[in-house]
């Protein structure tokens, strides 16, 4: 093997160890603080532009939260990698959901995760009037 052959080699091989490791550096996730209402309504503002909030329910782990809107409409935000998944499902079919080891599984909302209740009450006693 000749020199330049060999230089062509290791520098084929250092670019690609490069990029390899460019990639997994790229896939760290960045740490996302835990939302207070200010932020829950800021999203909420953002995904459901039309609607009107009137009140706000934080998961005890402060990555997800549940909003009563326009009367009979819940909206569900939570915490998936770097952003939050948006959905929303009718009010009475959210609030009916049983709380269960400290977390609750809202079935009426597509692909929603169980919500870590923490030392909040469910139902959401503040959204239920």
């Amino acid at each position: 093997m000749d020199k330049a052959l060999l230089v062509q080699l290791l520098g084929s091989a250092l670019a690609v160890a490069l990029l390899v490791g460019l990639s997994a550096w790229a896939r760290i996730a960045r740490p996302t603080a835990p939302l207070d209402e200010a932020a829950a309504r800021r999203l909420l503002a953002d995904e459901f532009p039309d609607h009107r909030v009137t009140a706000v329910w934080i998961g005890g782990d402060g990555a997800s939260v549940v909003a009563r809107a326009d009367e009979d409409l819940a909206l569900v935000l939570w915490r998936k990698g770097d952003g939050y998944v948006a959905r929303s499902a009718a009010w009475g079919d959210v609030v009916a959901a049983r709380p269960a080891e400290g977390s609750v599984r809202l079935a009426a909302v597509d692909g929603a995760p169980r919500l870590r209740l923490g030392q909040c009450p469910w139902p959401p006693q503040e959204a239920a009037a």
